[in-house]
């Protein structure tokens, strides 16, 4: 089973464009990172920067609307996050509580939603596509 575990840094929608990163968090992180590698766990992961260096497309009139970052409206905002591959839900939750994590920070756990776990007219109406080339 595939979980995406995702980095929620409250406070972080509002970070500048050259927020400043705590090199003993980064260390930090980093041995986590080792630890889910070494376990044969880890798929991918990847920091993001902040909103106030990204943008929001969105299609509320039918037309795609192109908003700059920061975006304002938002309450929770990603900063990273990890695709780890394990056997159940709760062995997902338990990686997620050895991050190293801080009082501001929040993991999201989800389930990777597989060709497998669709009903049958999905899975037919998806057919075709082999997935991303490299």
């Amino acid at each position: 089973m595939r979980f995406m575990m995702l980095m929620i840094p409250l406070g972080y929608e509002t970070a500048p464009p050259d927020v400043q990163l705590d090199p003993e968090r980064v260390a930090a992180m980093m041995h986590y990172n080792e630890a889910l590698n070494d376990a044969g766990v880890l798929i991918t992961l990847d920091g993001l920067h902040p909103p106030s260096m990204g943008a929001r497309v969105s299609f509320a009139t039918g037309e795609p609307v192109v908003t700059d970052g920061p975006c304002t409206e938002a309450k929770e905002v990603l900063g990273g996050y990890w695709m780890i591959e394990v056997d159940s839900r709760a062995e997902a939750i338990a990686w997620a509580k050895q991050c190293p994590a801080s009082a501001n920070e929040v993991i999201e756990i989800r389930q990777v939603q597989e060709m497998a776990d669709l009903p049958p007219d999905v899975q037919a109406a998806a057919a075709g596509f082999d997935g991303v080339k490299n």
